[in-house]
């Protein structure tokens, strides 16, 4: 797997060793960041760069790395775009880069000629890749799977990566953390699939949109992917979340590119200010995990006990309680605890399996078959002193008989 440890910071630049091979030092004539500002944070006291393109991006933003990827390797003056902070017009949702990009995301590109303004990373890139036809590679070779590779990216992991960071879910259409995260190693795998096999890019001799694209994705998961309960994450037949084959082309570019270099400390210094912060010290699986011991539940759930089970999914189980307190009496478990040894542990991350087990509940509640009528009376029990005799969160749905109002 990769490993890496971020050891120094010189001048800004972070140093780090990757797979026990140290970083080239990078030329430091081309600043990231180039605007004049003064002591006020006001967006009417910059004055922007000189240049034809204003770039605005931020150094940890892995969408906005793949237009800095072709603009090193193209080699495009800083007189033709510059690269600015999106703070230096007041920040995502200033008025001013609202205008820019409505969305409030970054990167966006502005033309200080025509006044015309494009936002998202792949219509920036596509820019570049038009305006400067005539610098550097085109990043579009004869290859289809180019711009396949870059689709996926996008459609598939862009859409889900801030499960690697962000605190709470939802996660693009996943509504818990440990799904998306395995989603995001299971694209990463599909990619690899389609790479080229002699390289030494991901599709073929020369360099594309797909390396620019995937590249700084892969530095985040790269960085990230280590924080996680591995083995919460991983199936019977994967050995790493990141793949072989893309590990490889990952560090193949970081020892032999420049501009892919350059990228890679960008967002690793970034990165390493977020780590510093503690970011992750409060993400489920990474900084808080489920630490406490199975329970019966656990053993019903791997088959080692028997149960009477009458619903089940890929999230839930729904069994007869062995004894019942009334007629028809089921109980609703997740089958990942997912920490939720009870109902006050609960935390955004459970949104959806909550959601799940109440829907689950009031479906068996209909279950006329199971001895259920009109009504039906639904339990959480939460703690030893409520009477939750297991700790592993659980729905009693009872019904078939009247009930008195308090509850004992």
């Amino acid at each position: 797997m990769l490993k890496f440890a971020l050891i120094a910071t010189t001048s800004s630049r972070v140093h780090a060793l990757t797979g026990g091979i140290r970083l080239k030092t990078m030329p430091t004539s081309t600043a990231i960041y180039s605007t004049t500002t003064s002591s006020s944070s006001s967006s009417s006291s910059i004055t922007p760069p000189p240049a034809k393109n204003l770039l605005f991006d931020l150094p940890v933003s892995n969408n906005g790395a793949r237009t800095r990827i072709i603009m090193y390797k193209k080699e495009i003056p800083e007189s033709e775009c510059a690269v600015i902070s999106v703070m230096d017009v007041g920040g995502f949702k200033s008025e001013e880069y609202l205008s820019i990009n409505p969305q409030g995301k970054i990167p966006s590109l502005k033309c200080q000629t025509t006044g015309v303004t494009i936002a998202e990373s792949d219509t920036v890139c596509r820019y570049l890749m038009s305006s400067y036809s005539d610098l550097g590679p085109s990043f579009q070779p004869d290859n289809p799977l180019s711009n396949e590779i870059a689709r996926f990216h996008d459609m598939y992991l862009t859409t889900i990566q801030t499960c690697l960071y962000r605190a709470v879910p939802p996660f693009g259409i996943f509504g818990t953390r440990k799904d998306a995260l395995k989603e995001y190693s299971k694209q990463l795998y599909i990619i690899s699939n389609m790479m080229d096999d002699e390289g030494p890019y991901l599709c073929g001799k020369e360099v594309s949109l797909a390396d620019a694209s995937v590249f700084p994705s892969v530095v985040f998961a790269s960085f990230m992917f280590p924080k996680f309960d591995q083995k919460e994450l991983m199936d019977d037949q994967q050995q790493q979340l990141v793949p072989k084959k893309i590990e490889e082309w990952f560090q193949r570019m970081i020892d032999t590119d420049v501009a892919f270099q350059k990228v890679y400390e960008e967002i690793s210094g970034g990165l390493a200010k977020w780590d510093e912060k503690g970011r992750w010290d409060t993400i489920w699986l990474a900084g808080l995990r489920d630490d406490e011991p199975d329970t019966l539940f656990d053993k019903i759930l791997a088959g080692e006990i028997p149960a009477s089970i009458v619903k089940e999914d890929d999230k839930i189980l729904a069994f007869k309680d062995i004894n019942p307190a009334a007629p028809a009496h089921v109980l609703v478990i997740p089958k990942d605890r997912d920490g939720l040894t009870r109902l006050s542990k609960s935390t955004p991350e459970h949104y959806e399996i909550l959601g799940r087990l109440m829907v689950a509940a009031g479906e068996i509640a209909k279950d006329e078959s199971l001895g259920f009528g009109d009504g039906a009376r639904i339990v959480i029990n939460d703690g030893a002193k409520a009477g939750q005799e297991v700790f592993h969160l659980h729905v009693h749905v009872l019904g078939g008989r009247d009930f008195n109002w308090p509850p004992g």
